[in-house]
């Protein structure tokens, strides 16, 4: 009989850390999901550089400015050519799209026709991946404490319930 009520503490313990996991686990990869959009002024008919970093998948991106562009998993920018319709003045949301995270970044249109394309800057396709900050990258302390209070505090009244029925079983 004691071995039945250690038993189920310990998986009342398991089912407490394993539920902790996933929420740390994506609260912290949406953290990190980043977009920019540059120049952030620019002329009707010319081109900006789409930017998203932190998702390890296609990103979408879609505005009301130009048509909809897939910045592809392992890449970090994309460009997009700005609309010769788009009203001078005007501010256009630009919507990035990662699985079920969203971020928005703002376009405005400056007034006139460009002489020329909009300059693109230069990009490497893939920098250097560093400085993740060592084992705790991407978590938060005090989320990792909470997590640790939980599965602690599920693990102590597991424990106290089977000893307080020990006593009542009188064994």
């Amino acid at each position: 009989m004691r071995a039945i009520r250690v038993a189920s503490a310990a998986l009342l313990g398991a089912c407490a850390l394993a539920l902790t996991a996933p929420a740390a686990h994506a609260s912290g990869e949406s953290r990190h999901f980043s977009v920019s959009v540059f120049p952030e002024t620019v002329a009707p008919g010319g081109q900006v550089t789409l930017r998203a970093t932190g998702c390890d998948q296609d990103v979408f991106v879609t505005s009301g400015v130009f048509d909809d562009v897939t910045i592809r998993a392992g890449r970090s920018w994309a460009v997009a050519h700005v609309d010769w319709d788009a009203r001078p003045g005007a501010v256009y949301e630009v919507t990035f799209h990662c699985g079920t995270f969203r971020r928005n970044a703002d376009l405005t249109i400056a007034g006139g026709r460009p002489d020329g394309p909009t300059p693109v800057p230069v990009q490497p396709s893939r920098g250097a991946h560093a400085g993740e900050g060592g084992s705790f990258a991407g978590f938060d302390l005090k989320e990792i404490g909470l997590g640790a209070a939980l599965v602690a505090g599920s693990v102590g009244t597991a424990y106290r319930l089977a000893r307080r029925r020990g006593g009542e079983d009188g064994g």
